[in-house]
């Protein structure tokens, strides 16, 4: 009888687990905007998007007065459009649209109405950076990949932490992964992780799905335990005249004087360069690069993605020079989207990778996924490539 009822338990959670759906927030689920229940989200005029399993996904508009809507986002990208796609406006006001087959992934997009860019006003997954908030698309599968939380995967905590920071003269958040069954008496390594322009440490977390990602590897055996600290490189406003003059450097006080501290003191960490890695998307690669690779006394690893310089010799040329460089560097990741090695972003990145070559500095090198200087190719280049190549 007790065996009876586990059963009968598992069967209703996995009947409730299929059942909540459609943007409802229940659950976690793979595909969250599958309609399954025949219902709209919560306090919305319409169902948007609708991910069909043939992975065509429609899009719906209510805006009556409306003379024009467009699709934008990172989809175009994996469909080669270059320019924003029109609804089509039926009698009853509502703006429709419908693409696809699109490949299994998670897309940022937006809402064009009127020539004003907007979340999409009926889709509950929305995130938001420096910059004005959009909407997610997430196109499923067949189950959860390997950006998702998966049944049975132990699964890591993410704390939120607020610090004083006495280079910016104010209270500054930083993310902490720690993996599942973290021992506070343990030393683990730490992975210093940063956003691009107008990113915020959670966007890691919302668009990145680093927790998860980590927590598949591990559970998959690619990739050792680690600490994600996943620092808020924003320190000059980013549309300031001297962003580029003033960031690196204020940027790499607060790496020395007050974030390294403060994670050194708040866990058991392996406090060494060996034990520390630096990594982020295109701004945050450059972070890493004029940061990181300038400073070889505090980190030894380094993941520089969607991100490079065509002056080299100039802004890390302290390191390219360094005669033990390739002693000191225990990994070297630079990487870029499959997409964006026939765009203008590659020509950054070739110059790194040029410099290293010319300065006989061991790196490794990848190009891959399906998509350019988006979410899809960060998500990708983690865990494929950077995440298991640490602490070999």
């Amino acid at each position: 009888m007790k065996a009876l009822r586990l059963l009968t338990s598992m069967l209703m959670c996995t009947t409730l687990s299929n059942a909540f759906a459609q943007q409802s927030n229940v659950n976690l689920t793979h595909c969250p905007q599958k309609d399954t229940e025949g219902l709209i989200p919560f306090s919305a005029p319409l169902n948007s998007p609708q991910v069909f399993d043939d992975h065509t996904v429609l899009f719906q508009v209510k805006a009556p007065k409306a003379t024009e809507v467009k699709l934008s986002g990172a989809m175009l990208t994996v469909m080669n459009v270059r320019e924003p796609i029109p609804f089509t406006k039926g009698e009853d006001g509502i703006w429709t649209l419908k693409i696809g087959p699109l490949p299994v992934d998670m897309y940022q997009y937006n809402i064009v109405i009127d020539g004003v860019s907007t979340a999409d006003p009926n889709n509950t997954y929305a995130a938001f950076t420096a910059m004005p908030p959009y909407s997610e698309l997430i196109v499923h599968g067949d189950g959860p990949q390997w950006y998702d939380a998966k049944p049975g995967v132990p699964h890591g905590s993410t704390t939120r932490h607020i610090y004083h920071s006495t280079v910016t003269n104010g209270e500054r958040e930083i993310y902490v992964y720690t993996p599942p069954m973290y021992n506070p008496k343990k030393a683990y390594p730490v992975l210093y992780l940063m956003g691009g322009s107008g990113e915020l440490p959670s966007n890691w977390i919302y668009d990145g799905r680093v927790n998860f990602i980590m927590d598949n590897l591990i559970a998959e055996g690619k990739a050792k335990p680690m600490i994600i600290a996943i620092v808020n490189n924003q320190v000059v406003h980013r549309n300031h005249p001297k962003h580029a003059e003033l960031t690196f450097d204020v940027f790499g006080r607060e790496m020395r004087e007050c974030v390294i501290p403060f994670i050194d003191k708040t866990y058991k960490t392996i406090a060494t360069p060996k034990g520390r890695a630096i990594s982020g998307l295109s701004m945050g690669g450059r972070h890493s690069m004029f940061v990181g690779l300038n400073a070889l006394d505090l980190f030894a690893n380094f993941g520089i993605l969607s991100a490079g310089d065509t002056d080299c010799e100039n802004t890390i040329g302290k390191f390219l020079n360094d005669p033990k460089a390739n002693e000191k560097v225990d990994y070297l990741f630079v990487g870029q989207g499959s997409k964006e090695e026939s765009s203008f972003f590659n020509v950054r990145v070739k110059g790194l990778t040029d410099a290293l070559d010319k300065h006989n500095i061991k790196y490794e090198y990848y190009a891959g996924g399906i998509g350019a200087h988006d979410w899809s190719t960060w998500r990708h280049l983690l865990y494929y490539k950077f995440l298991p190549g640490l602490w070999k």
